[in-house]
């Protein structure tokens, strides 16, 4: 699966736009239940006002809400933010640690924004379950649990360590492209062979024309 999908989507590199591991840290935590298209948005602005984590902790929160406002959830996003920030620039010198473990110690961190940050700025592999990796190794077939903490250890089981951020990747994009919600494209998809709910709702040698 991994070299088929490798080959549908070779440019399968994180969708968020950052040039270092802060603005990293601040689009994922923008980016839940938010799309990437529209954190970009925000961020191209955002990223040129607040330069530094005690930019952020030390901004006006109703200034700061506003900002991020498009985002979604912005009073809780703002707050996470600022607290986060804090907590970096009090514990860690105003840098983003490279541990998982210091990492969900922070407010608004948990273990999928922590795998992406490990594995897309500092090249530590991390399995990150995000909606799309969620729905999609569920319905391939990859694990029956629904907890993302669960699903995580069981793909790390399955997927070799060197592949866990461009394998999650990989889910997300074809999460977005083919594997949708509510209506998979099951007819298009390179990996339906080995997809448990492709290969029932598409037998083998038939081809939807939908």
């Amino acid at each position: 699966m991994i070299k088929t999908l490798s080959k549908e989507i070779p440019d399968s590199t994180i969708a968020l736009k950052f040039s270092n591991p802060l603005e990293l840290l601040i689009a994922t935590i923008l980016s839940a239940q938010c799309t990437d298209v529209k954190v970009n948005q925000v961020t191209e602005k955002l990223f040129k006002k607040y330069r530094t984590a005690k930019d952020y902790a030390e901004a006006n929160l109703a200034e700061l809400e506003e900002e991020i406002r498009p985002t979604g959830f912005y009073r809780n996003k703002a707050k996470s933010i600022q607290k986060c920030s804090q907590e970096l620039v009090k514990r860690f010198g105003g840098e983003v640690p490279k541990a998982l473990e210091d990492l969900v110690t922070l407010p608004g961190v948990g273990r999928k924004t922590a795998n992406v940050i490990l594995g897309n700025v500092f090249g530590i592999p991390g399995i990150t379950v995000d909606t799309h990796v969620h729905r999609v190794s569920r319905r391939i077939g990859l694990t029956k649990n629904d907890d993302p903490a669960k699903i995580e250890f069981d793909l790390m089981e399955i997927v070799p360590k060197e592949e866990w951020t461009h394998f999650s990747n990989l889910l997300i994009w074809h999460g977005r492209k083919t594997c949708v919600a509510r209506r998979p494209l099951c007819e298009i998809c390179r990996i339906r062979k080995e997809c448990d709910y492709g290969s029932k709702v598409i037998p083998s040698g038939l081809r939807s024309k939908a």
